[in-house]
C-alpha cells in the first residue's frame, strides 16, 4: 500500500477527553502515570502534526511487531507502548512519557542486523519502564517552576527541532542541579544494563549494543558534527568497554539472521532515503551482480520497489510474484503485489487475494489497509467502512485508517461523516481549531437527525476543551 506522510456509529470514534495538568510545582510533586500519559499524548499529537511520521504499514507492523516482543520480556511496564517511525536520516531513538517509542530511519540504514536495532529499542523502552523522566523530574523537587517548565519544553522541542530543543534542553540543565545531571547519566547507565538483559531474554544476541556502539564510535571519532543519538546518548569508551564486558556475561547465542528486518531495511532504502531513482536502482543491481547481501530474497525486493519508483511496472511484478511463489504470505511481498496490481486497476484479483489472507490475519493492519484501500480504488466504499471502523476503534492513535475512512465516506457522498472522521484526523495531530470546523460542517450536513446533531456537538465541547488544555500546555 503507497505511504500516506462507524455509519451512524460516531462512538467508535470518540475518544476520551482529559484535562492537561498545570505546570509549575503541581506537576513535580507527584508526577503520577495519568500525568505521563496525558503528557506522551499531547506531545505524540503535536509530533504528528510538526514532525516527519512515517505512516506505512507495512514498516509500521514489523517495529510494533518488534518493540512488542521486547516489551514482552521487559519488567515493570505499567502503560501501552506505541512505536513509531519518523523520515530522518540521524542515527537517532528517543522515548517520551506514556510509553512512546520514536525511531529515525536513520537506524535502519546503519544498523547491519536486527539485534543492533534491537539493542537500541530495548534501551528506549527501559527508559519507559523505569519512567526516567518522571524520576528526573522528581529529582528536581528543589527546582523553580519555570526550570521545570523548562525541561519540558526542552524534551518537546528536542522531539519537534532536535538541534533547537537540544539547546534549550541544554540551557535548562545548565540552570539545575549538579546532581541532576549526574542522575540523567545514571538513568543511561540503567537503560544499558537492562536493555541488555531484555533483549537476550528477547531472543536477541547481546553484542548488539556492544557492536552498534562501537560502529559509531568508529565512524564519528574524529568528526566535528556528531549524529543525534550520540548528543542524547553519550558514547565514552568506558560505554563500550562495559557493553562488551556486559555481552561476555551470557553465553554465546547462534542467533539466526532476520529476513523482515533486511527487507525492511530495502523498504527504507527505497522509499525513505536520499537515493536518486537511479541510485537506489544500481544500488541493489550491485548487490544482486556481486552477492552482496544477507539475504537474496531482500535485495530482490528491494530491486522491485526501486523498479516500481522508476515506473518499470511490469519488471517489478515479475520479480514479486517470483518472491512471493516462495513465500505467499510475506506482508512486503503482498503490500507490494497489491500496488502494482492497483496500478493496472486489476481489482477483483487483489481482492479475492487480500481477502484470502485476511482470514488466516484478521488483525493485520497491513492486510486490512490494503483490503479496505483496494475496496475503496474498486467503487465499492461500504465494504471498506466496518473494516476500517474497527480498526479505528482498536487503535486510535493510527491516522491511517481515518484517512482512508475519510475517503470511503467521500465517494459514498456522506457529507456528515466525512467531515466527522476528518475531524477526527485532525484532533491526532493537535489542530483542534480545524477539527471543529469540520464538526461544524458535519453539524449543518445532519440537520435530519437530531441524535448525530447531539452527538456531534458533544464533541465540539470536547475538542474546545482539548484546545484549552493545549493551550495551557505550551
Amino acid at each position: 500500500m503507497p505511504t500516506i506522510a462507524s455509519a451512524n456509529g460516531y462512538n467508535h470514534l470518540q475518544s476520551d477527553s482529559q484535562n492537561l495538568p498545570e505546570l509549575g510545582t503541581a506537576a513535580v510533586n507527584t508526577f503520577s502515570l495519568e500525568k505521563e500519559q496525558l503528557y506522551g499524548d499531547t506531545y505524540m499529537r503535536i509530533i504528528r502534526g510538526s514532525a516527519p511520521v512515517i505512516n506505512d504499514p507495512v514498516l509500521s507492523q514489523y517495529l510494533t511487531e518488534l518493540g512488542n516482543r521486547l516489551v514482552a520480556h521487559a519488567t515493570g511496564v505499567k502503560t501501552p507502548f506505541y512505536f513509531f517511525l519518523l523520515n530522518n536520516d540521524e542515527i537517532n531513538a528517543f522515548a517520551f512519557f506514556g510509553g512512546h517509542v520514536g525511531v529515525h530511519t536513520g537506524l535502519f540504514l546503519n544498523a547491519d542486523n536486527e539485534s543492533e536495532l534491537a539493542s537500541v529499542l530495548a534501551h528506549e523502552i527501559t527508559h519507559v519502564t523505569q519512567r526516567h523522566l518522571a524520576r528526573g523530574i522528581e529529582a528536581q523537587q528543589k527546582a523553580t517552576p519555570a526550570t521545570i517548565a523548562g525541561i519540558l519544553g526542552g524534551i518537546l522541542l528536542a522531539i519537534a527541532a532536535p538541534q533547537a530543543g537540544m539547546a534549550a534542553l541544554a540551557t535548562t540543565q545548565a540552570m539545575a542541579q549538579q546532581s541532576s545531571i549526574n542522575f540523567t547519566r545514571l538513568h543511561e547507565k540503567e537503560a544499558d544494563r537492562i536493555g541488555t538483559q531484555v533483549m537476550v531474554e528477547a531472543g536477541f544476541d547481546p553484542n548488539g549494543a556492544a557492536d552498534f556502539f562501537a560502529k559509531l564510535a568508529t565512524r564519528y571519532r574524529f568528526t566535528t558534527k556528531q549524529p543525534q543519538m550520540l548528543l542524547t546518548h553519550p558514547l565514552p569508551e568506558s560505554r563500550i568497554t562495559e557493553a562488551r564486558s556486559r555481552a561476555n556475561q551470557y553465553p554465546p547465542m547462534a542467533v539466526p539472521a532476520s529476513l523482515n528486518y533486511d527487507l525492511a531495511k530495502a523498504r527504507v532504502q527505497v522509499r525513505f532515503s536520499g537515493y536518486s531513482d537511479d541510485a537506489v536502482l544500481i544500488m541493489f543491481d550491485e548487490q544482486l551482480k556481486k552477492n552482496n547481501y544477507q539475504f537474496k530474497q531482500a535485495a530482490l525486493y528491494g530491486k522491485s520497489l526501486a523498479l516500481f519508483r522508476n515506473e518499470r511496472y511490469q519488471e517489478a511484478e515479475t520479480i514479486i510474484d517470483g518472491l512471493l511463489a516462495q513465500d505467499g504470505n510475506n506482508l512486503f511481498y503482498l503490500d507490494t503485489k497489491t500496488d502494482l496490481l492497483l496500478q493496472r486497476h486489476a481489482f477483483e484479483d487483489a481482492i479475492h487475494r487480500l481477502s484470502a489472507q485476511r482470514s488466516l490475519k484478521p488483525s493485520s493492519q497491513v492486510i486490512n489497509l490494503n483490503l479496505a484501500n483496494t475496496y475503496i480504488e474498486a467503487k465499492q466504499a461500504q465494504l471498506a467502512i466496518p473494516i476500517l471502523q474497527e480498526m479505528v476503534f482498536l487503535d486510535k492513535q493510527n491516522p491511517l485508517p481515518l484517512q482512508l475512512l475519510t475517503q470511503a465516506y467521500k465517494v459514498l457522498g456522506n457529507k456528515a461523516m466525512e467531515h466527522y472522521v476528518r475531524a477526527e484526523s485532525l484532533g491526532l495531530i493537535a489542530d483542534y481549531s480545524g477539527a471543529i470546523d469540520q464538526l461544524n460542517y458535519a453539524y449543518r450536513a445532519s440537520e435530519d437527525n437530531p441524535l448525530e446533531q447531539a452527538r456531534i456537538d458533544a464533541r465540539i465541547r470536547q475538542f474546545k476543551q482539548l484546545e484549552r488544555s493545549l493551550d495551557q500546555f505550551k
